[in-house]
């Protein structure tokens, strides 16, 4: 696949067939996510492949509450968690998230609620002794490290694509992060990124949607003209 084509159509799949990814196939992509670009080439991620299915399940059941209070905030026309918000208004929203819980326990249930299905879970960690976060220590949210995780989690669902997987990127583990941590026996010095869903989708996208280069890009300043 060219290489525009796969950046233009590698999308979040979340609906996978019940198929197993073999072993091989993983590797593979493992073997071509590892060239993605870190700080220093200092290479801090972890991937634990979780295969145990009560593991599994108790990454399910992690995955749960944090979905919930997602599901409230957005409810409640806010953006989950976001650095910037009304404190009040989110605090509100998340008390909802056991109704939210109940009326969802009525229902067949989706991608959370069988988490555990997943043809495949990789757990991505961090080695927070080997990256450089250069907003370290300010007055805001930092997220500078991340730029040495997730190009390779994203290199993980280029190559996923390159084999015929889809997948996704999940982040609601790491509100549980001190349980996780415990379940996968990572040391203190590791932190959670984020869990990579993969497998065979039901449905591969063959076009995305996205806004315009001109709606985020600007001229000199962020007060400058569109560019175009």
């Amino acid at each position: 696949m060219d290489l525009r084509d796969a950046l233009r159509t590698t999308g979040a799949v979340r609906d996978f067939r019940p198929d197993p990814v073999p072993d091989d196939v993983l590797s593979r992509v493992l073997e071509t996510a590892r060239f993605a670009p870190s700080g220093g080439n200092r290479q801090a991620w972890w991937v634990v492949v979780v295969k145990d299915p009560a593991v599994r399940r108790a990454l399910r059941d992690l995955y749960l509450p944090g979905w919930y209070e997602y599901l409230a905030q957005r409810a409640a026309g806010l953006t989950p968690w976001a650095p910037v918000t009304d404190e009040a208004a989110e605090a509100a929203a998340v008390a909802r998230a056991p109704a939210v819980a109940a009326e969802s326990a009525a229902g067949p249930g989706g991608f959370a609620e069988h988490f555990d299905r997943v043809p495949l879970l990789l757990a991505l960690l961090v080695d927070l002794r080997a990256v450089a976060a250069v907003d370290k220590g300010f007055d805001r949210y930092t997220l500078v490290a991340g730029a040495s995780v997730y190009p390779f989690a994203w290199n993980v669902l280029l190559a996923a694509r390159a084999e015929g997987l889809g997948g996704t990127i999940t982040t609601m583990n790491v509100r549980r992060e001190p349980e996780v941590k415990a379940l996968l026996d990572a040391p203190d010095h590791f932190a959670l990124a984020a869990v990579l869903a993969l497998g065979w989708p039901e449905k591969q996208f063959s076009r995305l949607t996205r806004q315009p280069v001109s709606a985020f890009t600007t001229i000199d300043r962020v007060t400058g003209a569109a560019f175009a």
